[in-house]
């Protein structure tokens, strides 16, 4: 089971918060979004929520990719059941919740991707997928 959306690049884009990472359906960003990796985010919450209700178990792991396929990088993380987000996702390493965060505990946050995925995403012509999936581990 899984739920994949698209984000895509913005020159503000910064990837180095130290804690969280975040996709945002906003269209620009300035530079004190550092936890943004992906702007324009196409995702439906209505999807989001259906498959969260089929969940398993509270893990999840997130897949995000080049457009390309070249460059990926996956995270780990606990699913949030109350998640909300209508703008914004945000997955955090820390266990705080509130209606826009997705997943808590997660293994990385934004400063940890691959380099290249965030040099990819400093242009707006780059384009990304998220892989959500619900995997027992």
């Amino acid at each position: 089971m899984q739920y994949e959306f698209h984000a895509y690049g913005h020159q503000n884009i910064l990837g180095t918060h130290k804690t969280t990472l975040e996709f945002t359906k906003d269209e620009n960003l300035t530079l004190k979004g550092d936890c943004i990796v992906g702007v324009k985010a196409d995702f439906e919450l209505k999807e989001i929520k259906k498959f969260i209700k089929k969940i398993k178990n509270k893990k999840i792991t997130i897949t995000i990719q080049t457009s390309d396929g070249k460059i990926k990088d996956k995270l780990e993380a606990e699913i949030n059941p109350e998640f909300n987000g209508k703008k914004e996702i945000v997955i955090r390493k820390a266990d705080f919740i509130s209606d826009r965060t997705l997943a808590i505990k997660a293994n990385k946050a934004a400063f940890e991707l691959k380099k290249g995925l965030i040099e990819c995403l400093k242009s707006k012509e780059g384009e990304i997928t998220i892989i959500m999936e619900n995997k027992v581990y």
